[in-house]
C-alpha cells in the first residue's frame, strides 16, 4: 500500500474543520484521483500528505512509514506538482532539470541519465533549442512534471495538473501520465475538477465532501452507485436547454441537472416514475423538446448526486 489514512482530522486556528475522521486507502501502481468540491478538504488531505502542514490527530502510513514520526524520510520517496507552475524561466530546459537534480543531491552522471530519458519519455527534444519564456502553458506543465520525476519519486502528487488547459495540452498530459505509470511505476496521486479526466485516468476514484470521503471505487463501480436513475430530455437548440433545466431547477420533480450538448440530465430517485411524471410536465407546460429517455449515469452524475445531498454518508 502506498498510502494509509486512519481517522484523519485537520483543525484550523479559525474553527474550521478541514478534515473530519478521514479515512483513505492508496494502492501502489495506481493512478488515484481525489474529486470534491471547493472546500471539500482536498488541498488540506495534500498539504499534510507533502508534509507541508501538521495534521490535527490521526495515523498516515507512507510507503510502510508512519508520516509524523519520519517526515524527512518520506519527502525524499514523494515529489508534488502544484497549481503553478514552479520553473525558472531564466533558465534552460536542461538547467531547470539539473537545478532540481541537485536539490535531491543526485549523482552527476545518474541525474545525466535520468533527464536525458525523461525528456524523451515526455516529449521535450524539439524545445531544448528554445527559451522557456517562450513555452505554451501545457509545454511548460509538462516541464514542471518532468522535473519533479528528476528524483524518482515512488509517489507523485498532482494538484489539478492541467487546470488552463487547452483540450489537446490536456489530452497530452493524459498520455504523459498513462506513460509515468507504466514505465516508472510510479503511484500517482491526482486532485482534479474535470471529471472526465479522472474517468480516463483512474484505477481508483475518490468523493469526498466537508473533510469526509462519500465514497471510493473503480470508475465503473462508481457509475452503479445511483443506479439508472437518469432522464435524458434532449431539445433543439442551447436555448431551449438552458431554459428547460432552469425551469425544472425551481420545481421539487429533480435533485439536480446538468446541461451536456444539447440535452438536461436529470437526477431521480426513480427512473420509470420519473420518466412518466417528466413527459407529463413537459407537455401540460408546453415545452418543446425532441426526446425523453432513461439513460445510464456518467462519473458526473455519481459526482452530482453525492456532493448535492444534503447529508453526506460514508461508505
Amino acid at each position: 500500500m502506498a498510502i494509509n489514512i486512519q481517522d484523519l482530522v485537520k483543525d484550523y486556528n479559525n474553527g474550521v474543520r478541514a478534515l473530519d475522521r478521514l479515512n483513505l486507502k492508496v494502492d501502489k501502481g495506481q493512478i488515484f484521483s481525489l474529486l470534491g468540491p471547493n472546500g471539500a478538504g482536498k488541498s488540506s488531505l495534500i498539504n499534510i500528505l507533502t508534509t507541508y502542514y501538521k495534521a490535527t490527530s490521526g495515523n498516515i502510513i507512507i510507503l510502510g512509514k508512519d508520516l509524523s514520526k519520519e517526515p524527512n524520510w518520506v519527502r525524499k520517496q514523494i515529489s508534488c506538482v502544484r497549481q503553478r507552475v514552479s520553473i525558472d524561466e531564466h533558465l534552460s530546459l536542461k538547467e531547470n532539470m539539473i537545478f532540481q537534480s541537485r536539490l535531491y543531491k543526485i549523482d552527476s552522471q545518474v541525474s545525466k541519465e535520468r533527464i536525458e530519458s525523461l525528456i524523451k519519455t515526455f516529449n521535450l527534444s524539439k524545445y531544448l533549442k528554445y527559451p522557456t519564456t517562450s513555452y505554451s502553458g501545457g509545454v511548460k506543465r509538462r516541464l514542471d512534471v518532468a522535473m519533479n520525476m528528476v528524483s524518482m519519486p515512488k509517489i507523485l502528487f498532482l494538484d489539478e495538473p492541467t487546470v488552463g488547459m487547452d483540450v489537446y495540452s490536456r489530452r497530452a498530459m493524459w498520455k504523459m501520465l498513462l506513460r509515468i505509470r507504466e514505465e516508472y511505476e510510479t503511484t500517482i496521486f491526482l486532485t482534479t475538477h474535470y471529471l472526465e479526466e479522472a474517468e480516463q485516468l483512474s484505477d481508483t476514484i475518490c468523493i469526498m465532501k466537508e473533510g469526509k470521503k462519500l465514497t471510493q471505487g473503480t470508475p465503473s463501480s462508481l457509475r452503479n452507485i445511483i443506479r439508472p436513475n437518469m432522464i435524458s430530455i434532449t431539445f433543439s437548440s442551447d436555448n431551449k436547454t438552458k431554459k428547460c433545466k432552469d425551469t425544472l431547477d425551481k420545481t421539487s420533480l429533480v435533485n439536480f441537472t446538468t446541461i451536456r450538448g444539447n440535452s438536461v440530465f436529470a437526477g431521480v430517485d426513480n427512473s420509470e416514475l420519473a420518466f412518466m411524471v417528466l413527459n407529463k410536465w413537459l407537455l401540460n407546460n408546453n415545452i418543446e423538446f425532441n426526446g425523453i429517455e432513461i439513460v445510464k449515469p456518467s462519473l458526473e452524475d455519481v459526482f452530482l448526486a453525492l456532493t448535492s445531498s444534503k447529508s453526506s454518508r460514508e461508505e
